[in-house]
């Protein structure tokens, strides 16, 4: 019994050591790279992202870090999050109202960009293999790369007011640009 209750105490010790050393971890990530919720609100429709915004601190971005070809979870951390209250209509294509993680595959010429219906609790495994489980792909475009003429120190998404409204990617001198229309 005595063994029993001692093997209890240094589960719970060990786990809660291993919690808090995932809460640091966790904190020192969000600091390299801040949470950003950015949001569209106009009459009834209500569009949000969450995102974290690495930087580039002098690195080479766009097929190094991230590179072509390869699922990106489009930010840091936890995987972009997109929600909208309406269904719109994205570059001729429908994506329903709800919750969506949103993913890209970078490309030097094109772009593609998936929403997917699937929440995850983290952008990537244990291994830095993104957590995507294409499957559950509800919209998937493919968007033209736009070259800045300025370059983007830190990961930025934006909605825009506009007729159609506008959702950009922007970093290093890579941008995209995402018309779309609330049906």
């Amino acid at each position: 019994m005595k063994f029993l209750k001692w093997l209890i105490i240094v589960i719970v010790v060990v786990g809660a050591l291993l919690f808090g050393a995932f809460q640091l971890l966790k904190h020192n990530t969000k600091k390299a790279s801040p949470e950003s919720t950015i949001t569209l609100a106009e009459g009834e429709t209500k569009i949000e992202i969450f995102y974290n915004r690495p930087s580039k601190r002098g690195r080479r971005i766009f097929g190094d870090l991230v590179p072509y070809g390869q699922v990106w979870r489009t930010g840091a951390n936890e995987a972009t999050a997109f929600t909208t209250n309406k269904d719109l209509l994205i570059m001729g294509e429908t994506l329903p109202q709800g919750e969506y993680t949103l993913w890209t595959i970078p490309g030097k010429i094109n772009w593609k960009v998936m929403w997917n219906s699937k929440q995850y609790s983290w952008g990537v495994n244990w291994e830095s293999v993104p957590s995507r489980e294409a499957e559950y792909d509800v919209l998937s475009l493919e968007v033209p790369v736009n070259k800045l003429s300025k370059e983007v120190e830190m990961f930025t998404i934006s909605l825009e007011k506009s007729q159609p409204h506008i959702m950009r990617l922007q970093w290093e001198e890579t941008g995209l640009v995402i018309p779309f229309k609330v049906k």
